[in-house]
């Protein structure tokens, strides 16, 4: 299916009744996504953009242009806390009377980091990296840095709407389910409407490249390559010519294709990073088994998270161990 992209501020329709919005991002992937389900007396909108001045201006265009065609913002639902789809919740919560609706989870990671901006957040931070065998100049960019989190998110609700996998919502006529996955974040909100076999994907699923999926220090015993490798099966069931509107990229078929491609994708990444641990190794050392260019300093930070996320996949099925220094740096070794 193929349909032109909306220029920022204008809308091209999908279906009847659904529209699609796209922002820039200034930072990769350079844009993202949003969707308009007509609910009657308006549109709710499926995620809000990140909180800068180029992004208002443009949800100004739309909603006062023919994307919203002399209609209001009636509804707004946010698939997960980042801040490409989180940053402006607020901004456009208090403007247009509406409260957000969110996964719990995701409304707590969002209000906790909004709020964790001290020093101890940023040492916490710095010394992730550093047992995780990045050099010492890093982690010092890491505290000088400061937080990034709420540099581009808004003025969070204080009040959200729970929504949870399974729910139904009823959206403009058409039932929507909600469908969550892991792994990119904790507990992101994807909706189905089995009428019309559209999948509102969020990054659970995108058209050409896997989602990040990295380990973070706030849990770093957790398994979020899993977690995501895991919830992609909650996608099977949907039929094979679903149309799956990605928050990053655009809209595509055929949906098992895709999950397979993203099934063999991380399952070569995994073998590689195995092999390169025939010899004790730290995570930073390791970043060139899954990353062919050397990462900069603003994209260290996602090259080690998702590293770690492989590691410690492999270690939870046994294929890798970690052996922890005296100074407390870890370096992992195949079983």
């Amino acid at each position: 299916m193929h349909i032109d992209i909306p220029p920022p501020g204008e809308a091209r329709t999908i279906l009847p009744g659904l529209r699609w919005l796209r922002f820039p991002l200034p930072f990769a992937p350079h844009h993202v996504n949003v969707w308009l389900l007509d609910d009657g007396e308006g549109w709710t909108a499926i995620d809000a953009g990140v909180a800068n001045d180029e992004t208002r201006g443009n949800w100004q265009a739309a909603l006062t242009g023919e994307a919203f065609g002399n209609r209001r913002l009636t509804g707004l639902l946010i698939t997960h806390f980042h801040p490409d789809h989180a940053g402006l919740m607020g901004w456009l919560s208090a403007g247009h009377g509406v409260t957000p609706m969110m996964t719990r989870i995701e409304w707590l990671q969002a209000r906790s980091l909004w709020f964790d901006t001290g020093e101890e957040m940023l040492e916490h931070q710095a010394e992730f990296a550093r047992i995780a065998g990045a050099p010492e100049d890093y982690c010092t960019f890491l505290r000088q840095r400061g937080a990034l989190y709420v540099r581009s998110v808004s003025l969070l609700p204080r009040a959200f709407t729970c929504i949870a996998d399974g729910d139904v919502l009823r959206i403009g006529g058409r039932e929507w389910r909600v469908i969550t996955g892991q792994g990119h974040a904790p507990d992101m909100a994807c909706l189905y409407c089995a009428e019309e076999k559209v999948l509102i994907a969020a990054d659970q699923i995108l058209p050409r490249i896997s989602p990040y999926v990295g380990l973070h220090a706030g849990e770093p015993m957790a398994d979020p390559l899993g977690a995501f490798l895991s919830s992609l099966g909650r996608y099977r069931d949907l039929p094979e010519d679903t149309l799956v509107l990605p928050s990053h990229g655009e809209p595509f078929r055929p949906l098992h294709g895709r999950l397979d491609a993203l099934d063999a994708h991380h399952a070569e990444r995994l073998a590689a990073l195995e092999d390169a641990c025939r010899a004790p190794a730290t995570a930073h050392t390791l970043l060139p088994s899954l990353f062919r260019r050397p990462l900069d300093q603003g994209s260290l930070g996602f090259g080690i998270g998702e590293t770690l996320a492989h590691l410690r996949r492999l270690e939870a099925m046994g294929r890798v161990e970690r052996l922890p220094g005296a100074d407390g740096v870890i370096v992992w070794r195949r079983k």
